[in-house]
């Protein structure tokens, strides 16, 4: 169960580095599969900037916690980071985003991060 819950912990890092790398640098695609396209040319340009380094943030925490404080330390991180796809869930049906984005994408990404923070904390 430990190389799963690490696998799994290390995999939900690496991907949060790669969502923030896509809303860095290819802003419009990474918006509409969030769920709420935006224009990156226009006004939404700060937020899907803000949205990357929000993202790659949480990875390189994350990453850095598993490396050097442990599988306790990385499970708490998940734990509270998981608020973020639940509340990307009620921003993308408050904007009338696809109901599939939302439910099967931003919520169900909150129950494998508090799932794989379940099994952090009992490796």
């Amino acid at each position: 169960m430990t190389v799963t819950a690490y696998t799994l912990a290390v995999l939900l890092d690496l991907f949060c580095l790669f969502l923030g790398y896509r809303f860095w640098f290819r802003p419009g695609p990474a918006a509409a599969g969030y769920g709420v396209p935006a224009d990156p040319g226009g006004d939404a340009g700060a937020y899907l900037s803000v949205k990357g380094l929000r993202d790659g943030t949480f990875g390189v925490v994350g990453l850095l916690l598993l490396a050097f404080a442990g599988a306790r330390a990385e499970a708490w991180f998940m734990v509270g980071v998981a608020l973020v796809p639940l509340l990307d869930t009620r921003i993308v049906l408050r904007h009338g985003g696809p109901k599939a984005v939302a439910f099967g994408v931003h919520l169900a990404t909150a129950v494998v991060v508090l799932v794989a923070a379940a099994l952090l904390f009992a490796a």
